[in-house]
């Protein structure tokens, strides 16, 4: 292990530690895993360090990305334990991790739209082989700076500033490694849009739509949120759910 590494390990750990207080899930761990599904994507509102270089970055709740490779919605009693995430960590890169180590905290299901069994199996696969792989450290070395020092930025310029890793294609961050599954199937997160003339003759149109994947490594967490392609999947409104039922308290609280 080269010396530039293994500082990167000890910073690592530095910004694994908590920097502040937990924003609380808003749902309960049994419904969370009776909603989830393989192929969505788990949207983490961390309180790390490196959470909170990430959200003042992207100017987005959401510091980290997971992918549902393995469900439990056939139970009777679905358990967090039983769902089954992988996920690119700073300290032991590509891994497998139960959904109940992130029930505690407050997260959002983005769930792709209209892809078949032999879609999800892909996804899967291709997931799982890049366990294994490891953080790529230079986007710690990165995101470190932000810490020393936040620089007095403007929101729009924020995201631009971030250098998303070394490019080495055994290393990885958690929103680009997920956006490389979707796209091994061709599925869009946020491609660039772009015209051109249209190609038929016959075409009514005077333009076709076309989609240009964008680099993996240009992906952050937020984007799986902002995309028009994945649907925003709130446990608490997945079965019918009746306002007239709730129980309030009438005695407002100061």
């Amino acid at each position: 292990m080269g010396l530039m590494n293994k500082i990167g390990r000890w910073l690592a750990a530095y910004l694994e530690k908590p920097s502040g207080s937990i924003q609380p899930s808003t749902c309960t761990p049994e419904l969370l895993a009776a909603t989830i599904r393989v192929g969505d994507v788990l949207l983490v509102d961390g309180s790390s360090r490196i959470s909170t270089a990430i959200k003042y970055l992207t100017q987005s709740t959401w510091s980290h990305a997971a992918l549902c490779i393995a469900d439990d919605s056939e139970s009777i009693e679905p358990s967090s334990s039983k769902v089954i995430l992988v996920e690119a960590d700073v300290l032991d890169g590509i891994r497998t991790i139960p959904l109940n180590h992130y029930e505690h905290l407050h997260t959002r299901i983005c769930r792709p739209v209209g892809l078949n069994t032999e879609d999800l199996e892909n996804v899967t696969s291709f997931a799982t082989g890049k366990i294994g792989h490891q953080y790529d450290m230079k986007n710690v070395f990165d995101l470190m700076r932000y810490l020393v020092q936040t620089p007095p930025v403007p929101n729009r310029w924020r995201r631009k500033m971030i250098v998303l890793g070394s490019g080495d294609p055994t290393r990885a961050i958690c929103s680009s490694f997920i956006a490389q599954t979707f796209q091994s199937i061709r599925y869009p997160i946020l491609p660039n849009i772009f015209f051109e003339k249209a190609k038929l003759p016959q075409s009514q149109a005077y333009c076709d739509e076309v989609l240009q994947i964008r680099h993996h490594s240009l992906y952050v967490p937020r984007d799986f949120d902002m995309s028009p392609y994945f649907k925003i999947v709130k446990p608490s409104l997945t079965k019918e759910f009746d306002p007239h039922t709730l129980e309030w308290d009438e005695y407002l609280r100061g």
